[in-house]
């Protein structure tokens, strides 16, 4: 099959946006689209090209005395009678557009028509960004080669409408559980209700008052949410477990596990068990390259109140900030699309950053 990414739309990033949407790349089945992306990258002179499973590496080797990233993931979620793309005015729609697949193609089209940047480049396209972490590609990739993530700057093309989002919230979840004693439901008396106990767990949810969280002029609001209940035996039996699932968001300056003492001082006297946790990211506005980029924006930046591969970079010491073109309250809708002007602007600024 011929490859869509023709010189053409590698030079339009409209065009590549609707190219890379149109080849389908549900998380775990990114080769197709990856194999597209490899073969426009080898064909460059100026970069260095290496690949990982699924996931790329192309790099610059100019003798900077700097070295940033770029970074945008290939995969999305599953497919809801959004693809492929459609154009409508100004704006295209279709799964991936504002998460990420406007952001990759910025990544794409700079990598391949700026050759001489002011500092040396890593680019990164990688897979399995929307599931579970241990397929994440810049997991796999730190694993693996974890010299191709050196740098003094990153940034992830993640949606944010066109201005920075500065670091990013650290994610954790917990099961808070309960417990009481089977019964017949004719004779509940002799029983203990754990889901009816599990309303103490629900009242301080309800109760919790969360933090909002100043780092850099970015404001970080945090919060503690109950997001799924399991509990029940039967429709006459007194039930002796409950589990209520939370996700608590939390700001840049507590850790993984102050997050989880945090939690566990919550639901004091109760069963609590950490499921997942990702750690959060501090604004990362004090590197050179970033303040030039701010520059380059001209716009103040805001926080991340979500959870970004941002947190990846700032583990390893890296500063890094959210960039892109759509807006993340579209993404994973059947409603996705992202408007051409961003797409436009994004890579006008990009341009003015990198330029030499």
């Amino acid at each position: 099959m011929a490859n869509p990414l023709t010189p053409d739309v590698l030079a339009d990033p409209v065009a590549l946006t609707r190219a890379l949407v149109d080849i389908e790349s549900v998380s775990r089945n990114e080769k197709e689209i990856a194999d597209c992306i490899e073969l426009v990258l080898a064909d460059a002179p100026h970069l260095t090209v290496r690949r990982h499973q699924n996931t790329l590496m192309a790099r610059t080797d100019l003798g900077r005395e700097q070295r940033v990233v770029l970074a945008g993931h290939i995969d999305t979620v599953p497919l809801n009678d959004n693809f492929p793309s459609r154009l409508v005015d100004d704006l295209i729609y279709g799964c991936g557009t504002a998460d990420m697949k406007a952001g990759t193609a910025l990544a794409l089209h700079v990598a391949l028509s700026v050759p001489d940047p002011r500092y040396d480049v890593t680019y990164f396209f990688y897979e399995a960004e929307e599931i579970d972490s241990e397929f994440n590609g810049l997991t796999l990739v730190s694993r693996a080669h974890p010299e191709w993530l050196t740098a003094d700057f990153a940034i992830l093309l993640e949606p944010t409408y066109g201005v920075v989002e500065a670091g990013c919230q650290g994610t954790m979840r917990a099961v808070v559980r309960t417990t009481g004693k089977r019964a017949h439901s004719a004779r509940s008396w002799r029983g203990v209700n754990a889901i009816h106990a599990a309303g103490e767990v629900l009242r301080r949810l309800q109760d919790y008052a969360p933090r909002s969280v100043t780092i850099d002029d970015c404001t970080y609001r945090e919060g503690l949410n109950a997001v799924r209940i399991h509990g029940g035996v039967a429709g006459n039996v007194i039930p002796d477990r409950c589990e209520v699932e939370v996700n608590y968001r939390f700001a840049p300056d507590r850790s993984i596990a102050e997050a989880e003492a945090h939690l566990r001082e919550v639901f004091a006297g109760f069963d609590v068990e950490i499921t997942d946790a990702a750690p959060a990211a501090l604004p990362g506005l004090t590197a050179a390259p970033a303040r030039e980029f701010l520059a380059a924006v001209g716009e103040r930046p805001a926080a991340k109140l979500g959870w970004t591969d941002v947190a990846r970079f700032a583990a390893l010491g890296i500063p890094a900030l959210n960039f892109g073109p759509g807006d993340p309250n579209l993404a994973h809708t059947q409603d996705e699309h992202v408007e051409i002007g961003r797409i436009r602007d994004g890579a006008a600024t990009l341009h003015r950053w990198l330029a030499s």
